[in-house]
């Protein structure tokens, strides 16, 4: 695969609570994608940036919310979220910027 392409396809990691909770029950990260990504890419890019090793990768799209601003109505983006298992004893430290 291509590089240059791997260091575009992930956006930034998702900071949530249903994030922090699956990260300490399942050893999983979850990370915001580009809307082509496919899942090897997501592997390999993930293993490339952190120097870890991923068990797999499952992909959710999000739809964009409705929303109403004035009388109009518009709908907000949709987006891609990644959530990769890492293999027993990886982890990935976003603090430090690296892996451990």
């Amino acid at each position: 695969m291509n590089q240059e392409r791997l260091m575009q396809v992930l956006l930034a990691p998702q900071v949530s609570e249903k994030a922090t909770w699956i990260a300490d029950k399942r050893n999983q990260v979850v990370f915001r994608v580009v809307a082509d990504a496919a899942k090897p890419e997501i592997k390999a890019a993930v293993e490339l940036l952190f120097k870890v090793e991923v068990e797999s990768v499952q992909v959710l799209n999000v739809k964009g919310k409705v929303k109403r601003f004035r009388q109009a109505m518009g709908t907000r983006k949709g987006w891609k979220k990644a959530f990769v298992s890492l293999k027993a004893g990886q982890e990935i430290n976003f603090v430090e910027g690296g892996s451990a």
